[in-house]
């Protein structure tokens, strides 16, 4: 079982829609997983359009993709999530759910500050 960045086992981030590389639900990462795809952000709208802004367009629906709306639980890129920090709109984590790997990408005290269960 994977690890979080509390030190816990990785929590699911999120069902609905459902999540993750895997599509598991959860921001498990793998050698296949070059994004890292490992914070669990809970999105907003400010994120979502730096994220269009940037390439990634979250909110346009596409085949076995809904579109992201504010609110909603994504497993986000790791050096997303760190450039959003620095350009002062990152989005809030669920620090349960974001995987240990992703210490190795961001900002680990801005990460614990932007906890939702901090």
């Amino acid at each position: 079982m994977a690890t979080n960045v509390i030190d816990g086992e990785l929590q699911p981030c999120g069902r609905e829609p459902v999540t993750g590389f895997y599509r598991d639900g959860c921001c498990n990462t793998g050698s296949d997983d070059l994004g890292v795809h490992t914070v669990c952000a809970q999105v907003t709208a400010e994120f979502l359009e730096f994220s269009a802004r940037a390439g990634n367009d979250l909110t346009t629906p596409r085949p076995g993709f809904p579109g992201l709306q504010p609110g909603d639980r994504w497993c986000v890129c790791a050096s997303r999530w760190q450039e959003a920090h620095e350009a002062g709109c990152a989005p809030p984590v669920v620090l349960a759910a974001t995987h240990i790997l992703t210490l190795e990408w961001v900002d680990a005290e801005a990460l614990v500050a932007a906890g939702l269960d901090s």
